[in-house]
């Protein structure tokens, strides 16, 4: 008789999870999907192999980042970004056959208050999302905070009609006190989420995509899988769309 360690038991159930979303998600209809984060590059870094995951089914997925990536405020600076972050932004998305949407905040200063909260709240409605992905609200960046909060806050407002989760960048090194509840093996889209994150050149995606790296092969040592995306779903949100 073999014994069946813990860990084992957590690997095998995780990965029958999984498997079940898997099965679980909807293939009669288009999707469309709301990747929320601070910059540009955060949604490609903590979800880029799932957004890949999802286009490739023929579902719609729109990446909206909380600022072009320049200090300053594009109210006052209509061309802001134009030079380098937000090409960057747009050529990423067609890696991963996105779309790229940007919130008019400041990098650096977002605002979370009534006015900003219906503001964040009439784009998405605008959007119409089936399933919203914004970052962990504990993280060291204010902003990934702010677009937490915001998104959080929509999703309320609206009702809690469509899937929520949460996801993580640089674990340990930003996002902190991250256990996620479920996984996207990304085994066979990694290498477009690595064209995608490398497409933001600017921002030292040498550094940074070897430390997303560890994340990925850890979450996928959890999973069963030889690479995984994780993330946190609202014990209130619905399930089962996960690609």
């Amino acid at each position: 008789m073999r014994l069946i360690s813990r860990r084992t038991l957590l690997v095998s159930s995780t990965v029958l999870v999984g498997r079940t979303l898997a099965q679980s998600l909807p293939t009669n209809r288009k999707l469309k999907i709301i990747v929320t984060g601070g910059h540009p590059g955060d949604p490609e870094y903590g979800c880029g192999g799932t957004v890949a995951r999802y286009t490739d089914l023929g579902h719609e997925v729109v990446l909206l980042y909380l600022n072009r990536g320049e200090k300053g405020c594009p109210e006052k600076d209509p061309s802001l970004g134009s030079a380098v972050r937000v090409p960057e932004a747009r050529k990423a998305c067609e890696i991963l056959k996105a779309r790229p949407v940007f919130a008019a905040q400041c990098d650096g200063n977002a605002i979370v208050d009534p006015a900003h909260y219906e503001e964040f709240r009439r784009l998405l409605e605008s959007e119409t999302p089936d399933v919203l992905f914004t970052h962990w609200p504990i993280d060291g960046h204010a902003d990934h905070r702010a677009i937490s909060m915001l998104a959080y806050d929509a999703w309320l407002r609206m009702g809690k009609k469509f899937a929520f989760y949460y996801y993580e960048v640089s674990n340990g090194e930003d996002t902190l006190m991250f256990s996620p509840t479920d996984y996207v093996d990304i085994s066979g889209t990694e290498p477009r989420k690595r064209a995608a994150c490398y497409a933001h050149a600017s921002q030292a995606p040498d550094k940074f995509y070897a430390l997303q790296s560890q994340v990925t092969r850890f979450r996928g040592t959890e999973s069963g899988y030889a690479q995984a995306e994780g993330f946190i779903r609202h014990a209130q949100s619905p399930g089962h769309l996960l690609p």
